[in-house]
């Protein structure tokens, strides 16, 4: 229960890049600078969840992941963004 009261307390949620991107696209109209927020995550691909995305990161550096490995909506918004960014080029 101590964990689960924590999980919301400093944690960063990884599918929560992709409305951020896509709000900094909107506003700055720039699809490199916008995109350029996800590049960690492109890292973190092949780093941990080989071909996925964790579901949660610690909110302060290393910035570790945890909780599920694999997390479908942090991949799907990845994906939906370098869609989006890559239409605005």
């Amino acid at each position: 229960q101590k964990r689960d009261s924590a999980y919301h307390q400093g944690t960063v949620w990884g599918w929560l890049i992709g409305p951020f991107i896509s709000a900094h696209l909107r506003v700055y109209q720039n699809p490199d600078q916008a995109f350029s927020y996800a590049t960690s995550l492109f890292y973190h691909l092949s780093d941990h969840g080989i071909g996925s995305i964790s579901e949660i990161f610690d909110g302060d550096p290393p910035f570790t992941p945890r909780g599920c490995f694999a997390q479908a909506w942090s991949v799907a918004e990845l994906l939906r963004v370098w869609q989006q960014t890559q239409a605005d080029r």
